[in-house]
């Protein structure tokens, strides 16, 4: 049996990578050796540039349901004193439509996502595993392994999507550079909790470390957290994680049950040397592995997944493969840069909460000097070809209100005229004009739209099918997007 990409692991990432190929129109096959879904909360924070990507996708919904936005933080001190963070109203932004992360188990991301991918006509294929592959020039030749029985299948592509003991990754012969903390480790446990509310996030700082409980929305759940000191064995029963838990808030009124789900977290900070080998790709934990701290993880690699996918669908030329590494592999980078920074903090400091800034909100990524990004602005324009492109509110088409995230949604080229650029033919483009009398035309009535491109009335914007700017011309140049469109093939 053939297909044109095999995707080894349906977790968060291999889901994304699924539904973008799946709505594309790509050949695939999706393979998961574990029988059935996960269980456990395990990666619950979703940043505001993921939700931006689950718009896209069409699963935004689904996990705003089952989530709850900026959750309040609140954090009590060895000597008693409680603070709390986070409880102040959101910012409303036109560019940004998702101002704060989301607390969502990552059972439900993946349950969002796996509903998605039966909506485009796909599936998870679970109980099969990758066992062995060998590649050509032409493709891969995968065994896979399913009820003991073994099937040979020939793919064009193979992406390994199956996580920090990645088998693609092993057997790619890509390294994985990096190391493992054994001095900093954490147990995470799903547990119910009684005399304890649940409108916020709690965290206390103790001399022997941190333990928090977040609640965990669309369950009666709360996610348990314990900081464990090297040299410690600390046992993952009922009774070891109450006695931390008493030990650490010095309250006997807060009882634990369960736990549904409990691990032993230790800190790796793995990246692989390289995303890429032949026709093999990685993505996710199987090329980049950090602490939870900053909540990265999970971001990262569905965002890697999306990144790829458009590129498979629009041709999977040399220049779009090539483009993958380059684009994300800094990206990780710089993530497991912060996350160590953070977690270093959080565990010298005693558990001083887990910042919510700028840094982690996955916004401010971009992928300026890229191979597929160009422009005619200078160094100093706020908005570059290879930035996030952004969102903005108040806008009037014939079929009435819109913001641009909606006329953007579905992965495709999107051509952003503000003056008469001649474009190529089939090109989906918005004009933006003062009275909208046809298909493709808008108003940019609240001038929402002009301020976030920083726009003339001649510019004109390509936004590519994953949310960037992949041009910028305020000279209003039509031939260099055909140009830009020809290059990609």
């Amino acid at each position: 049996m053939s297909t044109e990409v095999l995707i080894a692991g349906a977790g968060p990432t291999g889901l994304t990578l699924a539904c973008e190929l799946a709505r594309g129109g790509v050949p695939f096959r999706l393979v998961e050796a574990t029988l059935g879904p996960r269980p456990g909360s395990r990666g619950k924070g979703v940043q505001p540039r993921t939700l931006e990507v689950f718009d896209d996708l069409g699963v935004v919904g689904r996990a705003l349901a089952h989530g709850r936005l900026a959750m309040p933080i609140r954090s009590t001190a060895p000597d008693g004193q409680v603070t709390t963070s986070g409880a102040e109203p959101l910012e409303e932004r036109p560019d940004i439509p998702y101002p704060a992360g989301l607390i969502t188990p990552e059972w439900r991301v993946e349950e969002a996502l796996r509903l998605r991918l039966a909506e485009l006509g796909g599936a998870v294929e679970f109980g099969t595993a990758l066992e062995s592959f060998e590649q050509s020039d032409d493709g891969v030749s995968a065994v896979l392994v399913k009820d003991g029985r073994t099937e040979t299948v020939a793919a064009r592509w193979l992406v390994g999507c199956d996580g920090g003991h990645s088998v693609v990754r092993k057997r790619a012969g890509i390294p994985f550079e990096g190391e493992t903390r054994d001095e900093v480790r954490m147990i995470v446990a799903d547990v119910g909790v009684d005399g304890l509310g649940r409108d916020a996030w709690h965290m206390w700082r103790h001399d022997e470390g941190l333990v928090n409980l977040c609640p965990l929305p669309s369950t009666d759940l709360f996610q348990y957290q314990a900081s464990i000191a090297p040299g410690q064995d600390p046992g993952l029963g009922l009774v070891d994680l109450q006695g931390i838990l008493e030990r650490r808030t010095g309250r006997a009124d807060i009882r634990l049950g369960g736990p549904e789900w409990v691990s032993l977290w230790r800190a790796n900070v793995r990246l692989a040397g390289r995303y890429r080998e032949g026709r093999v790709f990685l993505a996710g934990d199987a090329a980049h592995i950090h602490s939870p701290a900053g909540g990265q993880g999970m971001n990262t690699g569905i965002q890697d997944a999306h990144n790829l996918g458009w590129k498979f669908a629009a041709g999977a030329s040399p220049v779009l493969l090539d483009s993958y590494e380059a684009e994300r592999r800094p990206v990780a980078a710089d993530v497991l840069a912060l996350s160590d920074a953070r977690l270093k903090q959080a565990i010298e400091q005693k558990g001083i909460p887990i910042r919510r800034d700028a840094k982690t909100t996955q916004l401010a990524v971009n992928y300026r000097g890229s191979a597929l990004t160009r422009d005619d602005r200078d160094e100093t324009a706020a908005l570059r070809a290879g930035d996030r492109a952004p969102d903005a509110t108040g806008l009037s088409t014939m079929d009435g209100a819109r913001r641009l995230f909606d006329l953007t949604r579905g992965a495709r080229f999107t051509a952003l005229d503000f003056g008469t650029a001649a474009l190529p033919p089939g090109l989906k483009t918005s004009r933006v004009v003062a009275r909208p009398a046809g298909a493709g035309e808008l108003a940019d009535t609240a001038g929402h739209l002009a301020a976030a491109y920083g726009a003339t009335d001649r510019t004109l914007v390509l936004i590519r099918p994953d949310g960037y700017v992949g041009l910028i011309s305020d000279a209003g140049d039509g031939e260099a997007v055909s140009a830009y469109l020809a290059a990609l093939r």
